[in-house]
């Protein structure tokens, strides 16, 4: 890292149990040097184990990941404000402290339904694009 401070990057979805809980681990191991990361939710209903399974698999440890609250971070601002919500129609959160606000929108793993492995499919394939993603984050888009 050069002599300039960390962006400061945070990632909402409803929940905050699933995609920005996997977005926070991606960043933060991949990009670290470059981001601090926070992730949180408009209502947080605790990180989904198997998001932390399935970062496990990429030699992630997000065990001390914690669902949050929106509200944890009123008043508080960031270069880059990400939401993840995939539809319109979904109870994506709005929170102005962005001095950049962008939408990526990826499908709901928590939304799957059918056997263990059917979900950690999704899981996986939900982390994947989102690795790939935030590997080429530029934040344009």
């Amino acid at each position: 890292m050069t002599s300039q401070a960390k962006q400061k990057i945070l990632f909402l979805c409803t929940g905050n149990s699933g995609r920005s809980q996997l977005a926070e681990g991606i960043m933060r191991h991949f990009r670290g040097d470059e981001f601090t990361v926070f992730s949180a939710g408009t209502a947080p209903k605790g990180v989904n184990p198997k998001s932390v399974q399935v970062l496990q698999e990429i030699g992630i440890d997000a065990s001390g990941q914690r669902s949050k609250h929106l509200d944890e971070f009123t008043g508080q601002t960031f270069d880059y404000v990400v939401t993840l919500c995939d539809s319109a129609a979904q109870n994506c959160p709005v929170f102005y402290g962005g001095e950049k606000i962008i939408h990526h929108g990826f499908a709901d793993p928590d939304a799957v339904t059918g056997s263990d492995e059917d979900i950690l499919v999704s899981f996986r394939a939900i982390r994947d694009q989102i690795k790939e993603y935030l590997l080429s984050f530029d934040g344009t888009k």
